[in-house]
């Protein structure tokens, strides 16, 4: 008897050789990403030398120790934000609820009865509360099969509201001195808070560009179809990067609370508009699929730079929200100016 060799399915061999070129297509755009990711870096540094001159010749204080330190340490709490928003915005998602959920996470974390536990306690919390926000976004736009604008939406106002609730409108004080003092120690000269925001970045980093976890974000955020039948699960990898914004969201309510030595309903006004705007500055494109963890951490220093030029030269808050606006617009006119020119 003649041995019968099993021929797959039509269906099942189309769908083995998708994915096949899929992963090849992939191999070859995450080689074309990494080099347009070092050029628009270079491109970053460029602008912050370019302001770092502008700032030396409109404020005699701009190069300043003091100073330096102030713009590290205030672009900590977003760079913190940034991050996890990178991770998201590469997947193909948007999330606008983090400011909120930070307040949020600030003030279950500072309630009389978590701070008599300690900081640790103090620090789980925040991080549960975020991470908590992070899973039902994600389940909602992953397995409810929402839109993560409106999710996300929906989330900044039910976090503001029980915010709110929980801190009856009134900012709630800090007597735990180990939260206090993370804004106030300085290892080598440098608060602890831009030590924390480098440890955040490094791991996402490492996370983004060195791990399969980091490859299927790009692929999915690139072509979610694509990394389907390539054998990514797709549903439960979308909600893992809220999982991880949630992560970051509360790590950034504990220093924030440290900065304030408060927990506040008002904490995380329009953050979310900030973290997106260095994100977006940073090279990470609004459609997904293309990014860089050191872009957007350049894109938040290159943001807090400029505010504190507005600052230092004493022009008013709405000029800097005007000018804020200005770079969002630019930048997402760039990005479509480069899609296209690479079609």
């Amino acid at each position: 008897m003649t041995e019968q060799v099993e021929v797959p399915p039509v269906a099942e061999q189309a769908r083995v050789e998708a994915a096949a070129a899929a992963t090849a297509q992939g191999h070859r755009s995450w080689r074309l990403l990494a080099r347009a990711g070092e050029v628009r870096n270079l491109g970053l540094v460029g602008v912050l030398a370019i302001l770092g001159i502008v700032g030396g010749i409109t404020a005699d204080t701009f190069w300043t120790r003091s100073n330096v330190l102030t713009i590290l340490q205030q672009a900590s709490v977003i760079g913190v934000i940034s991050v996890g928003m990178t991770f998201v915005i590469i997947g193909g998602g948007i999330d606008l609820s983090v400011g909120k959920v930070m307040a949020l996470a600030s003030v279950w974390s500072t309630t009389v009865s978590t701070q008599s536990y300690g900081a640790t306690v103090m620090v789980i919390c925040a991080a549960t509360v975020g991470m908590a926000a992070g899973l039902v976004n994600g389940v909602l736009i992953a397995y409810g099969r929402m839109a993560p604008f409106i999710v996300t939406l929906a989330m900044l106002a039910a976090a503001r509201g029980l915010a709110e609730r929980i801190s009856n409108k009134q900012s709630q004080l800090v007597s735990v001195d180990s939260i206090n003092n993370l804004a106030t120690d300085k290892p080598l000269g440098i608060s602890l808070l831009v030590w924390i925001f480098a440890a955040v970045a490094l791991v996402g980093w490492i996370v983004l560009n060195r791990t399969t976890y980091g490859r299927r974000t790009f692929a999915i955020g690139g072509n979610a179809e694509a990394a389907r039948l390539a054998g990514i699960n797709v549903r439960r990898h979308t909600v893992t990067l809220y999982i991880v914004s949630g992560l970051c969201v509360g790590i950034a309510a504990i220093m924030i609370t440290s900065l304030t030595t408060t927990g506040s309903s008002t904490h995380g006004d329009l953050y979310e508009l900030d973290a997106i705007a260095a994100v977006i500055i940073g090279g990470t494109s609004l459609s997904g699929g293309r990014g860089t963890i050191v872009g957007s951490v350049l894109g938040v220093v290159i943001f807090t730079t400029i505010s504190n030029l507005f600052v230092l030269n004493n022009l008013q808050t709405e000029t800097q929200d005007i000018v804020k606006g200005v770079i969002i617009v630019l930048a997402v006119l760039l990005q479509r100016r480069g899609k296209e020119g690479a079609v």
